[in-house]
């Protein structure tokens, strides 16, 4: 993808309306920096020797399929953290069961409709330097199995996150489980099965 660089658009927007559209910057930065995090995760998953794929996947591998990036599905949430968020096993693609708190709900607008997901945080995992302030956010949709992977997708928060208030479904993944059978992965539950198709962020593999 070839981008004009910013000294040129701002050239061309002090000859033609004598200011710069900071918005039409801001939003190709915004793309900017989600397809270079793109191509860096696609150097990975066909270069590192931790990535999901297996030697044969990795022979074929183009990159991963996405939707085209839509600032639609950038929308501003409603925080409401859960007092006493209950403690449970959540699901897995295997018998593995990790133990997972209610951390609290989003409330926010897709498509001129009220949405609500549940942020979970995992017990074990935030007690490792570095993830004490890591939140889980597993949801499916209705491009599941048609055109996102069957299992649903994920999406990562910091608690700080939840201050600026921000869900962007651009971001959201699929779980290793989409690339390889032999990893175990947190099956979204029930509270996050949205009732709309978000057409943003990763798709199927295959």
């Amino acid at each position: 993808m070839n981008i004009l660089s910013k000294s040129i658009l701002i050239t061309l927007a002090t000859l033609f309306f004598g200011s710069t559209p900071i918005m039409c910057l801001a939003q190709l930065d915004y793309k900017a920096q989600i397809t270079h995090d793109r191509d860096s995760l696609d150097n990975y998953f066909k270069t590192n020797s931790h990535s999901p794929l297996d030697s044969a996947d990795k022979i074929v591998f183009h990159g991963i399929r996405y939707y085209e990036i839509d600032s639609n599905y950038r929308v501003q949430f409603i925080f409401k953290k859960k007092k006493r968020g209950k403690q449970f096993l959540m699901k897995t693609t295997t018998d593995r069961l990790p133990a997972y708190k209610v951390y609290g709900t989003i409330e926010f607008m897709v498509d001129g409709t009220m949405q609500m997901l549940t942020i979970y945080q995992n017990l074990e995992l935030r007690k490792r330097k570095g993830y004490e302030d890591y939140l889980f956010c597993p949801f499916k949709d209705l491009t599941n199995g048609v055109e996102s992977y069957g299992g649903g997708r994920y999406l990562d928060f910091r608690i700080a996150d939840l201050e600026k208030g921000i869900i962007d479904f651009n971001l959201s993944y699929n779980p290793y489980c989409a690339y390889n059978h032999r990893y175990s992965c947190p099956i979204p539950p029930k509270d996050n099965h949205l009732k709309i198709a978000i057409k943003a962020g990763v798709k199927q593999f295959h």
